[in-house]
């Protein structure tokens, strides 16, 4: 077994989990603002690289931004990627998103599972807040 190997007896090219999940933003604190409003605390900043680590709940795994030169505002395009987090009440959070000043990309939709909203940041990257209200089992305890 190589150093590089989990010993769980997995193979080193297994998926073992999310890392963190990048955005790329045109402006730091604008950034970190928008998403501090949007729920998000700050578990790293690096400032003279362009980055800052967000937490999403009490998981190792965060948002990434990192500052690209060049990126400015923009819509999202539909095709664009989503990262979707887990909320107990995504109807709550949306209010809570518009009493931030964030507007949602839509009203509150129901999945198979529950409630999603959607908002994007300056730089067309989308996060989507959804619940499990319709099926809790499957729902983080």
């Amino acid at each position: 077994m190589s150093d590089n190997q989990p010993s769980s007896g997995a193979s080193g090219t297994d998926l073992l989990g999310i890392d963190n999940a990048l955005f790329p933003v045109g402006d730091l604190d604008e950034a970190v603002g928008f998403y501090e409003r949007a729920g998000f605390p700050v578990a790293y900043r690096l400032d003279e690289a362009g980055l800052a680590i967000l937490k999403a709940g009490a998981e190792t795994p965060g948002v990434l931004l990192r500052v690209e030169d060049g990126i400015g505002r923009r819509p999202p395009s539909w095709p664009a990627s989503r990262l979707w987090l887990e909320v107990g009440d995504a109807r709550a959070k949306a209010r809570a998103l518009g009493e931030a000043g964030i507007p949602a990309l839509t009203e509150p939709f129901s999945t198979a599972t529950g409630w999603t909203v959607e908002i994007t940041d300056p730089w067309g990257n989308v996060v989507g807040f959804t619940d499990y209200s319709k099926r809790p089992e499957l729902a983080r305890s």
